[in-house]
């Protein structure tokens, strides 16, 4: 992973100390809350329902061991013993003191971590996929790019007051696990005669009004990502609207433009600077990628005997390593996902103090003492050896990080929701919970199959709702928390929205109609179909007929 050098620590150094005059100034009534506000935004600070939010960035996902116990001890010394891990591969700490945040900040410098530009009108997080680096069917690891991206972004003048917030994804898998056809800007990167190539997409987004991403540009040199980049902003802060939030967004920009013009725009923007110093050479790049450097892999057997003899000596064992272990780019290791999502035991996303330590200590004695945030909310441990799963499973069953769900219905992505978050409608935690209860039998579960259920509690859509199989939408109906349900999102690289299936549902009612979205998919399924591939092929009607059938759903 990325080593922060003697640059990257003075410039953090430099926002925590300006940060810690301006809440002191804030503190005295010298900043009124009016002048305060983008001043916290760009350094992660949200006032939430009940207390202060802080987002401390994760770039594309990736930890040491060192700082994963770093964000262990702020959640035990600064918050309610543990952090929210989200969407974006960031954490939040939703029980923050005002007075404190300064002292967190430097605690996050001492540990080569910061919380610039985690919210605010600028360039947020560049994501990638959790398996970044060890995934089987990687052209290569995207990271230095996402990197270099990150240090060039990270207070840029020219874009921290953008129109509205912006985010960029790469993915350089055949699978896109990064979700990059919803984010503003998404770079697909791939090898052409052992040339690194770009596939631009522009415009993606959730929120208020979804869009699937346009391509821009093909066959983009890797030299040209940032001045390529530093184009589209250009366009997107000259004529992106300032007078309305909701249609601020470079998605609003390029549909109103059309993609071929707006392509334009950006091709007559990059002719000017394409030559410039934004041009990347081989040497930065060597640079950057140099701590990317794969670990020294031992020559491991694929075949662990001892760990096939406990696949058939133990059922649940089996169904994590099912579900759960992901193949690994070298013979005998594998990547392993620990679930967050434990129903009832915590809500999505959720992790205390304890258990950060003790995944530290895992990725130090299990692989290469590092951990990976998904975008699924997940924690990822990368470079396992097989002979070490059986090991690895009992730890974490014993602090409630191996729940057997991956990818299944109970793999819920939450927002925060109502309990915390000062926009959302209604509540998303105790609804998703309340699913995670009603199918907590595992064999209903596996027939079930890969099944994404996304829930936000507003249309900012943080919970992503739009691109799950199933998606729920919390909705304020004359003061009341109802539900609207959406079937036949996806993400990857057949990324789609959902479409709505009709009234919206009180709470209690939620966890009845889904289960009866499962009885019509197991009726409808012809085969071994997935409930995507159910749900593309018969429609929508079968599902209506089943949710609204008269007796008990109300509409």
């Amino acid at each position: 992973m990325y080593h922060y050098d003697d640059y990257d620590r003075a410039l953090v150094r430099e926002r925590v100390a300006q940060f810690r005059d301006q809440v002191e100034r804030r503190l005295s009534g010298e900043l009124t809350e009016e002048e305060f506000l983008p001043l916290r935004l760009q350094n992660g600070l949200y006032m939430q329902r009940h207390a202060y939010m802080l987002r401390v960035a994760i770039p594309y996902g990736t930890l040491s061991s060192d700082q994963l116990r770093a964000l262990a001890h702020i959640a035990s010394e600064y918050d309610r013993g543990y952090g929210h891990f989200t969407t974006r591969q960031n954490i939040q700490f939703n029980w923050i003191e005002l007075e404190q945040v300064p002292d967190i900040l430097e605690w996050l410098a001492d540990h080569d971590m910061h919380a610039i530009q985690t919210s605010g009108n600028c360039v947020r997080n560049i994501t990638t996929e959790a398996f970044a680096g060890v995934a089987a069917d990687e052209w290569l690891d995207p990271r230095p790019l996402a990197e270099i991206l990150r240090q060039w972004s990270t207070v840029n003048p020219e874009f921290l007051f953008l129109p509205r917030k912006f985010k960029i994804a790469l993915n350089a898998s055949a699978e896109d696990r990064a979700a990059i056809q919803v984010h503003d800007i998404g770079l697909y990167i791939y090898q052409q005669q052992g040339e690194l190539k770009l596939r631009v997409m522009v415009g993606g987004g959730l929120g208020r009004t979804p869009i699937i991403a346009r391509q821009l540009r093909d066959d983009l040199s890797w030299r040209d990502v940032l001045s390529y980049v530093e184009a589209i902003l250009r366009v997107y802060n000259r004529h992106g609207r300032r007078d309305n939030k909701y249609k601020a967004r470079i998605k609003i920009l390029v549909k109103a433009l059309g993609i071929d013009a707006f392509a334009a725009e950006v091709e007559r923007e990059w002719e000017q600077i394409k030559d410039g110093p934004a041009r990347l050479t081989l040497a930065e790049y060597e640079r950057v990628a140099e701590s990317f450097q794969r670990p020294a892999y031992a020559p491991l057997a694929d075949v662990d005997l001892e760990h096939g003899a406990r696949l058939s000596q133990e059922p649940a064992f089996a169904r994590w390593v099912e579900r759960n272990v992901m193949t690994h780019k070298v013979s005998g290791y594998s990547n392993v996902v620990l679930s967050t999502k434990p129903g009832l035991a915590a809500p999505p996303g959720d992790v205390t103090a304890e258990q950060m330590r003790l995944v530290a200590d895992w990725s130090e004695r299990y692989g290469c003492g590092e951990i990976r945030v998904a975008h699924e909310q997940n924690l990822v441990l990368p470079d396992v050896p097989r002979s070490y799963l059986y090991a690895l499973w009992r730890e974490a069953l014993d602090v409630g990080l191996a729940t057997a769900n991956i990818g299944l219905l109970t793999d819920v992505i939450a927002c925060p929701g109502g309990d915390f978050c000062a926009l959302a409608n209604a509540r998303s935690i105790p609804v998703a919970q309340a699913i995670q209860d009603r199918f907590e039998r595992l064999d209903y579960l596996h027939d079930l199959g890969s099944l994404s259920l996304n829930i936000s509690g507003c249309m900012n859509a943080c919970g992503h709702h739009h691109i799950g199989n199933i998606g729920i939408l919390g909705v304020d109906k004359n003061g009341s928390e109802w539900y609207q349900l959406t079937l036949g999102g996806s993400q990857g690289q057949q990324a789609a929205l959902g479409k709505v299936i009709g009234p919206a549902f009180a709470a209690d009612e939620v966890p009845e109609v889904i289960e009866r979205i499962a009885q019509v998919y197991l009726q409808q399924r012809e085969g071994d179909e997935n409930f995507l591939d159910t749900v593309n092929r018969a429609g929508l009607e079968p599902f209506r007929a089943g949710v609204y059938r008269s007796e008990e759903v109300s509409s």
